[in-house]
């Protein structure tokens, strides 16, 4: 019993980190850094604008650490399978990561995870990470993805931004698993929709 108490203790606080608020990200009402980057759709590359998604409508943002990877898998996936409820609120959906483009390809058109509906953009030297104030962590060396490939690249931390046409943060989304990140950003663009407050 004596060995197992700091177990327990051990696990209680490493969930209570988990469950803390995203500290150093944007806030509500604070100006979304505009960017320009490679991304890919369905296997294809091409340049991501997002002042031009902007001008169609709100963008949901989100920052993930890898592709190929466990939580990050079953984000895009549920991130894919809501896309057209995430359309149907006049929202768009652009994932960023400091994958290269070309293991974003075959993330892209994976039709276990992005499955062609999801865009999901390549943030290599974490410019755009940083610019939304997010944490980013140096390469591991030895880590693999789920494939059992190398994760050559830095990763970001989890979090999504849902912005509005305006360019402002209408909420900031971190600190959840990667399911309720999905359906929190689907509520606040619905919200939004509907000419609700997001919050």
């Amino acid at each position: 019993m004596k060995t197992s108490f700091p177990c327990f203790a051990l696990v209680g606080a490493l969930l209570s980190i988990l469950a803390l608020p995203v500290g150093a990200a944007l806030k509500e009402g604070d100006v979304a850094p505009n960017f320009e980057a490679r991304a890919s759709l369905a296997g294809k590359a091409f340049t991501y604008s997002l002042k031009t998604a902007l001008s169609k409508g709100p963008v949901v943002l989100y920052f993930y650490p890898s592709a190929y990877t466990t939580g990050c898998n079953l984000q895009a996936h549920t991130f894919a399978e809501q896309y057209d409820r995430f359309v149907a609120a006049g929202a768009s959906v652009i994932g960023v990561s400091l994958d290269s483009i070309a293991r974003l390809n075959e993330f892209s058109a994976d039709p276990d995870y992005c499955a062609g509906k999801l865009a999901v953009a390549s943030d290599v030297d974490g410019r755009i990470s940083r610019a939304y104030d997010l944490t980013v962590r140096e390469r591991s060396a030895g880590r693999k993805d789920t494939r059992g490939v190398d994760i050559d690249h830095a990763s970001v931390e989890r979090v999504t931004y849902v912005l509005t046409s305006d360019g402002k943060v209408a909420a900031t989304i971190g600190g959840v698993a990667p399911v309720a990140n999905v359906e929190r950003a689907l509520e606040t663009v619905q919200r939004l929709a509907a000419g609700r407050s997001p919050q």
